[in-house]
């Protein structure tokens, strides 16, 4: 009788601006542990506090279980420093390096919409299709693409910035152009995201509201929040025609907060296809299957 072969366990970390998530993901998908803690406010806390989650998990999982994190932000190939996340404690720190000297194993770091793509693409939304291009609507605006089962980085590890390519085809309401906190003006994610309705919402009405209560009133019949969350849906519609005239993925999966409006999911082929070139694109897009564990589950997978 032959023995199967399983696959090993795979521990996976997501660091979040608030929270830090930990799996341990088995060979057959299943989650044999997770746990999640308050994110700290310093690097050497925000270290200390991944090396914990990982030896806790280790209890729970094969000896042989390889570790990957994603976080927001991406190293430089240059230098191997991280760059570009808002948890501004991490930028110009070596911390692949550092978490490795930390555990003192190899590990595997990566941007957090490139796990959450590779998870949808593994086994999620987008399983099955060669190109796979992924979105996070939160309170920011990440993206990720996988072809053929890999992440595509490119030489700069710039591949998939798609919250920091220009707003296509910008219209007056979206002037002038806001300016992005990496330095240039007009970004898309300064607009499709729960940061940007809530901005765009105050600009056309003079009332600073979050998120959550303009999709509430919107629900609700409230007939301004209703044109906010139309000119979101929009925004990200032109987004996602502008990589369709580029690279025509075969599947979008939305991930992240707002993922759930169906104006983003549900909604965005038929919008997204009257802005691609021919005017009349078939787009398919799908909300992503493992939600709001996408990133930590991709993270796992970074060693598949």
């Amino acid at each position: 009788m032959t023995t199967p072969i399983t696959a090993p366990d795979r521990i996976g970390i997501d660091l979040g601006g608030t929270k830090i998530d930990c799996i341990v993901l088995a060979g057959d998908g299943g989650v044999r542990f997770e746990k999640r803690v308050p994110t700290p406010k310093t690097y050497d806390a925000i270290l200390s506090a991944i090396a914990g989650l990982v030896r806790e998990a280790e209890a729970h999982a094969d000896t042989q279980a390889t570790v990957g994190i994603g976080a927001p932000g991406s190293v430089a190939p240059k230098t191997g420093l991280w760059r570009n996340a808002n948890i501004l404690d991490c930028n110009g720190k070596p911390m692949p390096k550092d978490i490795e000297r930390l555990l003192g194993r190899a590990v595997r770091l990566e941007n957090d919409a490139n796990c959450f793509a590779l998870s949808e693409a593994y086994d999620g939304a987008g399983a099955g299709h060669p190109v796979v291009a992924g979105f996070t609507i939160g309170t920011a605006l990440g993206g990720g693409l996988v072809i053929d089962g890999k992440l595509r980085h490119g030489p700069n590890n710039e591949a998939a910035e798609f919250g920091h390519t220009p707003m296509p085809w910008p219209n007056e309401s979206e002037w002038p152009l806001i300016p992005c906190f990496c330095g240039k003006k007009g970004c898309v994610e300064q607009y499709v995201s729960g940061t940007g309705l809530a901005r765009d919402y105050e600009k056309a009405t003079g009332a600073r509201l979050k998120g959550p209560e303009i999709v509430a009133m919107a629900r609700a019949g409230d007939t301004q929040a209703k044109a906010a969350i139309d000119r979101l849906a929009d925004r990200l519609a032109r987004l996602a025609a502008a990589i369709v005239n580029v690279i025509d993925p075969d599947i979008f999966v939305i991930g992240g907060g707002l993922s759930g409006l169906p104006e983003l999911v549900e909604e965005l082929g038929p919008r997204a296809g009257r802005y691609a070139f021919s005017g009349a694109a078939t787009i398919k897009v799908a909300r992503a299957k493992h939600g709001e564990k996408s990133g930590v589950r991709g993270a796992a997978r970074l060693w598949s």
